[in-house]
């Protein structure tokens, strides 16, 4: 199977306007995105989805490849799925644009999952370190079955650990951050198992791609505000496959520092 890489890639935002083009050790946040794409080994190529004429002449100038997209879309996937529209790929795998810190087998990973001729979507999941993590709403958990098809995707804690979480002052002590909470002598244990965190990178066969931008957002996806619910509440297959990469996305000038660090110390 042929697969493509778009990353979309927008100008406006409300907390950093401009990021894809904010420099980080550099070169902007979009091309440190582009060359970890290109050199995954499953994808045949890697073209990045814009509305905005400087991130599309950034690109080109540093040798990628960018096509023009409507302005009215209102998520990347929807731009995502303008572009793959009118390419001839069966594997279309969504990379965010402001995402430099993704791995090249991270890209891979997401498209092997289609061996199994039953998955519609792919994306990944990484094991849960941190115990405040698992309180977050900001970080997505995700609970999946054996043959790692998902069942559901949540802000909220999921799984529920009923025995350690069984009393308000249990919860508070796994990391809800509350400040009265009383600091403990004792080192805190590592999360329970089965605590996942969700990794934004997806992968679609290009004709659900159509099919799920074309589909109204669901209930479930509303109340969330995750559009992966959207697939789930249609009946698609979604693959989760377990990484040992984790990411750290660009949301505010802030995370460019901290991200800097983070590419440092991989040198």
């Amino acid at each position: 199977m042929s697969a493509i890489v778009i990353i979309p890639a927008r100008y406006t935002s409300s907390r950093f306007p401009g990021k894809p083009l904010a420099l980080l050790k550099g070169k902007p946040v979009i091309e440190h995105v582009y060359q970890r794409a290109v050199h995954s080994r499953l994808a045949d190529d890697v073209v990045v989805a814009t509305d905005n004429k400087a991130i599309y002449d950034k690109v080109l100038s540093f040798g990628g490849k960018a096509v023009m997209t409507s302005s009215d879309h209102a998520s990347g996937t929807d731009r995502v799925a303008e572009v793959a529209a009118s390419m001839n790929y069966d594997i279309i795998v969504n990379v965010q644009g402001d995402e430099p810190l993704i791995q090249p087998e991270m890209i891979d990973d997401v498209i092997s999952v289609f061996d199994d001729p039953r998955v519609s979507i792919g994306t990944l999941a990484i094991g849960i370190k941190e115990r405040k993590d698992i309180f977050d709403p900001n970080i997505v958990k995700v609970v999946f079955n054996r043959n790692g098809f998902a069942f559901y995707f949540s802000r909220a804690p999921i799984p529920y650990h009923r025995d350690e979480w069984k009393d308000t002052e249990g919860v508070r002590g796994w990391g809800l951050g509350v400040s009265e909470r009383k600091p403990t002598p004792n080192p805190q244990p590592p999360p329970p198992s089965h605590c996942f965190k969700h990794i934004g990178i997806y992968s679609y066969r290009k004709e659900v791609l159509a099919e799920l931008s074309n589909l109204p957002p669901s209930s479930l996806e509303v109340i969330e505000k995750l559009e992966q619910l959207r697939a789930l509440e249609n009946g698609f297959i979604i693959k989760v496959k377990e990484t040992t990469h984790d990411t750290l996305g660009v949301d505010t000038p802030e995370d460019l520092e901290r991200i800097e660090k983070c590419l440092n110390s991989s040198l």
